[in-house]
């Protein structure tokens, strides 16, 4: 399997032009990739510097009918020309998506930091065999609602990892309409721009142990690459908006399970299509 994850700046190139096809051809010259995930896409957002408002989701996976798109977004709000304005996270599969949950992670109130609804973007793929894959953007300036919303996806997989222990597949009958079980796999992939360091506390945060029934998460870049130096993720072009050192703030988190099937990591770093560089995630066939 292989995944790519990648904050696209409402596809705001570092030249600043807004070009959705030109993520998705950036992609493709990467890999022959089977899973995408993308933050910062926007919907009617003309507001957005360079944007004309156009359907990001839509841009994308127009030209990408091979996959299923799932969209969620932190942002629902009405504009003054009467339209919704959407601004999320976008799931791009070639797997079949057998369910998506999309969970508002928490937004406490930070007197000194206004912030914004974020959103984690839940998917199960059949991959084959059952995985969740997850795509979320932290809170930049605020390191109190970051911090509880690092919380918030640590209950997120327990709780999967715990309602995995009770399904069965009658659970998931379509005859049992709505209110039919829906099993979601401990085993998962969490990926996205979590706006911290690798040296923050939240990094070792998500990683910290679960109780017994619950998989850990690794950082796969530091499977692919033990002891190695870490590419940079945030800053490497656009010295307007990042003028100090590039850093890495985009991660890609596994289940231990799947420790021994990463194959590789690795980080476009010469791409410019946004202030962000896009990673890529191998898995090894189980």
């Amino acid at each position: 399997m292989q995944l790519i994850t990648w904050n696209v700046q409402w596809c705001r190139g570092c030249d600043g032009r807004v070009d959705p096809s030109r993520i998705v051809r950036v992609c493709r010259e990467m890999a022959d990739f089977d899973v995408l995930c993308l933050q910062e896409v926007a919907v009617n957002y003309s507001a957005l510097d360079g944007s004309a408002g156009e359907d990001q989701v839509t841009a994308i996976s127009g030209v990408m009918p091979a996959y299923t798109p799932v969209y969620g977004s932190g942002l629902d709000v009405l504009a003054s020309d009467g339209r919704r304005r959407y601004f999320g996270n976008v799931i791009l599969s070639r797997y079949p998506i057998k369910r998506a949950f999309r969970h508002l992670l928490p937004w406490p109130y930070d007197p000194a930091h206004t912030g914004m609804q974020r959103v984690a973007l839940e998917t199960v793929l059949d991959a084959p065999g059952a995985l969740r894959v997850i795509t979320t953007h932290l809170e930049y300036y605020s390191a109190l609602q970051r911090a509880a919303q690092v919380e918030r996806l640590r209950e997120l997989h327990a709780e999967a990892s715990l309602r995995a222990g009770r399904s069965n597949d009658s659970d998931a009958s379509d005859s049992r309409g709505p209110f039919a079980w829906q099993p979601r796999p401990p085993t998962m992939v969490m990926v996205g721009d979590f706006n911290f360091p690798p040296e923050d506390p939240s990094h070792a945060r998500i990683q910290a142990p679960f109780p017994a029934t619950v998989p850990a998460l690794r950082d796969a870049w530091e499977i692919a690459h033990p002891g190695g130096a870490r590419d940079p993720t945030l800053g490497v072009h656009d010295k307007v908006q990042w003028p100090g050192d590039a850093y890495a703030s985009d991660f890609i988190f596994v289940t231990e399970d799947l420790a021994d099937r990463v194959e590789s990591v690795a980080v476009n770093g010469k791409t410019q299509a946004s202030d962000h560089q896009p990673m890529l995630l191998r898995l090894r066939d189980a």
